[in-house]
């Protein structure tokens, strides 16, 4: 069974810093997943960076938002992606103040 979208589940094709404002609603709300190297569709499209990303999200989340999340590099038809998986935080998570 495919997954869909949802206000709990978030794809991407590529990362983008701007993506670390769903993760900050995802930590205020009940938690979520993005997926990094997926279309619209849920379709993987891989990622050609996804060990460099796999090592700078975490910090970026870390540094920016004060939180630490699941960074997980996943592999299915020779192609990498990443699930990142965001647990809801018992106080309100600040993105840039």
């Amino acid at each position: 069974m495919k997954t869909k979208e949802n206000q709990n589940i978030e794809w991407k094709k590529n990362w983008k810093d701007e993506y670390l404002k769903w993760i900050c609603g995802f930590a205020n709300a009940q938690g979520g997943t993005l997926y990094i190297g997926k279309d619209d569709n849920g379709n993987i499209v891989g990622l050609t960076n996804a060990p460099k990303l796999l090592k700078d999200i975490p910090n970026k989340i870390k540094n920016i938002l004060g939180i630490i999340v699941d960074v997980n590099l996943c592999t299915e038809n020779n192609l990498d992606y990443l699930k990142i998986i965001v647990e809801p935080y018992p106080y309100p998570i600040s993105y840039k103040g």
